[in-house]
């Protein structure tokens, strides 16, 4: 069972299990992190998933699909390791992954 760990921009961090398959949205909403809203549902159509992976983990990540790029050049603060949490689903590799969820409405301090 994979691990995923989010990281809030103030610094807290916190870990959950989750499913092989299971979408790093999906692991956040299940576990009421906040920071990662998924308006959307997953479906990839809203960017309110978008979080940030090191380069590491971004080696082991599938390349993102042409509609998650476009989403991601409308998101505030994109930088080189962004993606979108619904659009990451989990595999026994990408056990541990980290991922830092930017500053937004919901946990700006």
């Amino acid at each position: 069972m994979p691990r995923v760990t989010f990281v809030q921009p103030d610094g807290g961090r916190e870990t959950h299990d989750a499913d092989i398959g299971t979408s790093v949205l999906d692991c956040a909403l299940d576990n009421q992190v906040p920071g990662l809203l998924g308006r959307c549902g997953g479906g990839c159509s809203c960017a309110t998933c978008h979080g940030y992976f090191d380069a590491t983990w971004l080696a082991r990540l599938p390349a993102a699909a042409a509609d998650e790029l476009e989403l991601l050049a409308y998101v505030v603060d994109a930088r080189p390791g962004s993606r979108l949490c619904c659009q990451i689903r989990l595999t026994a590799d990408l056990d541990g992954i980290t991922v830092t969820l930017p500053v937004t409405q919901l946990n700006a301090t």
